[in-house]
C-alpha cells in the first residue's frame, strides 16, 4: 500500500480516473504553474477581492502539485524529465507568489518595504529549493531534504497561505517567510556544503586506496 502525506491520499483517488487517459504528470504540472502565476498576478493589485481569487487560485494551484506526482506514481508515468520540470515550477511559483505579496502590500504600514521583504522572501525560496534539489540529487534522491512528520510534509504549509489570504493576514506572513525563508536557506546550503566535502573526502579515500 503506498503511503505518503495526508494530501498525497486525498490526490490519489481524484487522479486515478486519469490513468489511461492521455492525460500526463506533465499536463498538470504546466496547470500547476498557470494557476500558481495566476494566483500571484490577482495578489498584485492589493485589493481584497482580488485577493480572495488569489487565495482560492493558490489552493488549486498546491493541490495540483500533489496530484501530479500521484499521478505520476499510480500510472507509472514518472520520469526523470518529469520530476525536472516538477522542480522548475515549484522554484517559479513559489518565489513569484511572495512577490507577488510584497508588491500587493507596498499600501500597507510597511510601505516600500513590503515590496522588498517579498524579494528577500522569493529569492529565499527559490536558492531553498534549489538547494534541496542539489542536495536530494547528490544522495541519488534516497533522502528528502526535509521529512515530514505526523502525516504531513513540510510542503503542506503551501495550502496554508489560501486561508491566510482570505482572511487578510497575509502581512504577519511576508514578514515571517522573509524571516523563516532566508535562515532554511541559510541551513540548506550550510547542509549541502557540509554533503559536498564528505562527499569529496570520500572520494579522495576511495582513490587512495585504490
Amino acid at each position: 500500500m503506498m503511503g505518503g502525506s495526508w494530501t498525497h491520499r486525498l490526490a490519489r483517488p481524484l487522479v486515478r480516473p486519469l490513468v489511461g487517459t492521455g492525460v500526463t504528470p506533465n499536463h498538470i504540472t504546466t496547470l500547476r504553474l498557470i494557476t500558481g502565476l495566476m494566483a500571484a498576478a490577482a495578489l498584485l493589485p492589493g485589493d481584497s477581492e482580488w485577493t480572495w481569487w488569489g487565495g482560492w487560485l493558490w489552493l488549486l494551484s498546491a493541490f495540483l502539485d500533489r496530484a501530479d506526482g500521484e499521478l505520476a506514481r499510480i500510472g507509472n508515468m514518472a520520469t526523470p524529465e518529469g520530476r525536472a520540470w516538477d522542480c522548475l515550477v515549484d522554484n517559479i511559483v513559489n518565489p513569484v507568489f511572495f512577490v507577488a505579496i510584497g508588491v500587493g502590500l507596498r499600501n500597507s504600514s510597511l510601505g516600500d518595504w513590503a515590496i522588498v521583504l517579498g524579494l528577500i522572501a522569493g529569492v529565499s525560496l527559490f536558492l531553498c529549493g534549489h538547494w534541496s534539489e542539489v542536495l536530494e540529487q547528490r544522495q541519488n534522491l534516497t533522502v528528502k531534504a526535509y521529512s515530514g512528520a505526523f502525516g504531513f510534509d513540510i510542503d503542506d504549509l503551501l495550502y496554508l497561505f489560501a486561508p491566510l489570504a482570505w482572511l487578510n493576514w497575509l502581512l504577519p506572513i511576508l514578514v515571517g517567510a522573509a524571516i523563516g525563508a532566508t535562515l532554511m536557506a541559510l541551513l540548506t546550503g550550510w547542509r549541502l556544503r557540509r554533503l559536498i566535502a564528505v562527499q569529496a573526502l570520500q572520494t579522495g579515500e576511495a582513490g587512495d586506496a585504490a
